[in-house]
Parts: structure tokens; sequence; C-alpha cells
């Protein structure tokens, strides 16, 4: 696919919000500017029981010359490479650092060698080999898509921000503008506040607890436990045969077979495209309307009657990586508390569950809150919810901080491939999606 959908630590807080440094030239009157196509992308800790996604981070740089936007790939270059930030945190490479490429091929059908992603681009490696980024001509940029980074350093340690540095020349081989872009990534994804075994007793698996040694494989035995059981019908035991799956439960597909599951192999995700089996609900839909009504252990209301990003970092990024971190999510209402929350944009879980909606293409936008201009707006110049009390989106009556209608496909209009000011990508200048920087 040419408009391809994929999913497709800067000291103190300004990296916190913003997705890029500022570019640098180095003559001919060239800039280079860079960006990570979302403000987290999320990986899984262990790849030995399920997969729910895969090692995929995505970076996209525009190139001007002399004023104008480079629109073909003759002539010019650009790579990325890894960079130390101000800490002297590197992250180069992910050898020994996950256990992705050990179940890669009964995940994804084929092996990969070490470093390399799911969509042919790879880590730099230990030696720091810049690696060159394609040229796709429907957006005018260059692109680095689904490099396999994951969210510890070349020390071991735990660092969700790394830098790699893009580097732009010409025909000639020199270099004619740098900038340094943050690849936000986390493994943070958790399921044990509820899954772990001895924890929530409404999680607990009828055949009882796994109890695992490991932790990382012990809440995610039981969550397959559980799916097994909530499942016994023939046309289940027809899917997990169709899919290569044992008869007996996915469960026993891990522990009898040794082969990891593939959560979108049966739960079709827009963010692996291709996947799915018939009419079983897509992923995030049979993830959030299941736990839109459990209770939070901690705080005993529902995940749906949460009103803060609290409900959502129960499982997402959120406690230590801070998924939501930009201008927006930083905001601050006159009582001191948080003015916008992930439901502000996104609604209740409830809501992100609707089978009607399409997972990571129906999602809101710009104008829903910035309705227009100081004079010409639909009540006010900005709202700090996208949502009317219907729950729908609410409509702009002014197209000047709009995203672009039918990008990147019929029927949807998203930020993170809309473009502004002289054809620029919106994420070139304001950052990437959740890291937004006015």
């Amino acid at each position: 696919m040419s408009k391809s959908f994929s999913l497709g630590l800067f000291a103190g807080a300004l990296l916190l919000s913003v997705a890029a440094f500022p570019p640098h030239g180095h003559g001919a009157g060239a800039v280079l500017l860079g960006w990570n196509d979302l403000g987290m992308h999320c990986m899984d800790s262990d790849y030995s029981v399920f997969s729910i996604l895969p090692p995929y981070n995505t970076i996209h740089a525009q190139l001007i010359v002399q004023g104008r936007r480079v629109d073909q790939a003759s002539g010019y270059t650009v790579t990325y490479e890894a960079v130390a930030d101000p800490s002297g945190s590197s992250n180069t490479t992910s050898v020994g650092k996950t256990k992705f490429w050990q179940y890669v091929e009964p995940l994804f059908g084929s092996p990969l060698a070490a470093d390399m992603g799911l969509a042919g681009f790879a880590m730099p490696g230990p030696d720091n080999v810049p690696q060159a980024m394609s040229f796709d001509p429907a957006w005018s940029w260059f692109t680095g898509e689904g490099i396999p980074l994951t969210p510890y350093d070349d020390a071991g340690l735990k660092n969700y921000y790394p830098l790699m540095r893009l580097t732009a020349r010409n025909a000639a081989g020199q270099v004619i503008a740098t900038t340094d872009v943050v690849l936000p990534v986390s493994d943070e994804m958790d399921c044990r506040a509820c899954h772990a075994s001895g924890s929530h007793p409404a999680a607990r698996p009828a055949a009882g607890w796994v109890w695992s040694g490991d932790p990382e494989r012990d809440y995610r035995l039981n969550i397959l436990r559980l799916h097994d059981e909530r499942n016994q019908s023939p046309a289940y035991v027809q899917a997990l045969v169709a899919n290569g799956y044992h008869p007996a439960g996915l469960y026993r597909t891990v522990t009898a077979w040794g082969r990891p599951v593939l959560c979108a192999r049966c739960h079709r995700s827009n963010a692996l495209p291709g996947t799915g089996t018939g009419d079983i609900s897509p992923l995030t839909t049979a993830v959030h309307r299941r736990h839109a009504a459990v209770q939070d252990p901690l705080t005993g209301l529902t995940l749906d009657a949460t009103a803060n990003r609290s409900a959502c970092y129960r499982c997402h990024p959120g406690s230590e990586t801070r998924c939501l971190r930009g201008v927006m999510g930083d905001s601050v209402a006159a009582d001191g508390s948080r003015a916008i929350q992930c439901q502000s944009c996104h609604g209740s879980m409830s809501a992100v569950g609707d089978p009607a909606r399409e997972g990571w293409l129906d999602m809101p936008n710009c104008q829903a809150c910035h309705t227009g201009t100081a004079t010409h707006n639909n009540g006010q110049i900005r709202y700090t919810t996208a949502l009317e009390p219907s729950g729908q989106l609410r409509q702009a009556v002014d197209a000047t901080f709009a995203t672009q209608p039918d990008t990147p496909a019929p029927g949807v209009s998203l930020y993170r491939f809309s473009t502004g000011h002289g054809g620029l990508q919106c994420e070139a200048c304001h950052g990437s999606t959740h890291a937004e920087y006015p």
C-alpha cells in the first residue's frame, strides 16, 4: 500500500510535549522536519504467550530545499541512526531486549533477522549504521515504517523516549540538513491488576489460577484460560482450527504446542492490516466492550464510569510512560485538575468499544474542539471536549483548524495524515498525536 494506515528523552518537560528537536540546516537552504507518527507506540513485554502489538515504530520526514517541499525522491536521501540524549542514553539495537524474533515466525508467518522489522526497516544495530528511509510520493514524505525499537537503551535501562537522528543528503552525498526526533515506545501494556494469579476474584478462571513462576507469562496464561472457558462452542473450535491453533483452546496452544497466539489473527485490528477471521468482533470492540463494566480494583468504579485517564492507564501505557502528555493532556482547569482527559476526545470505554466504530480510523479530530476563528466559531473558539452531549463529534463551522476530509481513506479524517501550510504535514510542526505542541 502506498498510503499506509499502519501504526502506522530530552531532559525536562520540553520533551514531554514535543515530538522532535528543532531541525538544523547544513547549507543549500535545506530544512528537514521529522516526527513519529504516534505519540506512543505500544509493544508487548512478552511474546511467548500472546501478542497484541509487535515492536513497530514509524517515523516520517519532509525535506524543504530553497523554500520548496521535496516531492520526489530523486536527488535526495534521508537516513536514521541512534543518537544519545543529554543523559547519555542511546538505543542502537533491540537484540537481547525482547523475545520478539524468537516468536515472530509463529506469530506473523515468517522469520526475520535480528533487528529487522516487519515492514523491512531495521534498527541501526550495535555499530549504529545509518538506515535509509524510503520516499512515499503519495504523502511527499520520507518514511521508516515499523522500526523494531524497544524501550530499553544500550545500557539495559528503561527509556520510553529514545532519540534518532535524521540526516538528509544531496545527490553528492553531502549532508544538507539534520534533525533529532523522539521515537516514543512502551511495553507498559498491562493486565496483571486483574488477571495475575491471586488478584481479582472476578477474573479467576473456573479451572483456577495458573500460578506460573514467570509473572509475564502468568497473567497472559490466565487470560487465555478464561478466554477458552467463555467461548466454548463449535464455532470457536472451528476458528481455532482454521487459524492453526489447538482445537482444545488457546491455553493448550501455548502450553502443549509451545505456540504463541496473535490476538488479531481472529480479532481484526486496523493496526495490523489483513487480520481477522470471519465475523469475529474486532480487537478494539472485544477488549473495550468486555471491560467497560469491569470494576477498577483500586477505585471500585467501573472503567466505563471512570471519567479520567486512570481508567485507560489501568491497561494502556500511562503511570510511567505518560502517553497523554501533549499541550492538551497537560492543560489545567480552574480547580487545579486536568482539564482534558482521554474521555474528552475518545468518549467512554463503551463508546470506544462500539461495534460500529472502526478502530484506529474513527478518531476525534482537531476541529471538534477548535471549531473556527475568533469571529466565526461554533459558540466557542475552543472547547475542552470533542463530543456533544449525544456522544457525537462536534461539527465545526469553520475549517481553519480542520483536518482533511477523506484522509487517509474515504469517510475518515485523521490528524496524523493531514496537511496544512505549504503542504506540510500537520504533525511536522504540531507534533504527534497525544504529544501535540502548539
